[in-house]
């Protein structure tokens, strides 16, 4: 399947999705923020980059920037459970897939980085 970044502080959180991922098949690394997302994008290639908005170092909106300049090609879904955070990140339409709301399902984590994929795969199969 995918090979997908995680960026998420909040252990809780990072675990749930991670596990979440995994499950439905996917190759998962899991950071806790946006300098050690940079690390991991420097040595691996990912097929998404999954973050949340809010995280010290660097954050989500930060992370999504320096994705969409140095790998163009790799998707970025942000989450955030800030409702001001969210509204901020839909001003980068450009750079990002979807923003998704906190709390989420395992169901919903799930559905929405497998629609980014599969619109990442179309988009590829076009080009």
């Amino acid at each position: 399947m995918a090979s997908i970044l995680i960026a998420e502080d909040d252990n809780a959180v990072r675990e749930f999705v991670s596990r979440a991922l995994r499950q439905e098949g996917h190759e998962v690394v899991a950071v806790g923020d946006g300098l050690q997302a940079l690390g991991a994008l420097e040595t691996q290639t990912f097929d998404l980059v999954l973050a949340d908005i809010v995280m010290p170092q660097l954050d989500g909106i930060a992370l999504a920037l320096k994705v969409a300049r140095d790998w163009p090609d790799t998707p970025v879904l942000l989450m955030t459970g800030y409702s001001a955070e969210r509204q901020r990140a839909h001003n980068l339409e450009a750079l990002i897939c979807d923003v998704l709301p906190k709390p989420f399902s395992l169901k919903e984590v799930c559905a929405a980085a497998n629609r980014v994929l599969a619109s990442r795969a179309r988009a590829s199969r076009l080009n």
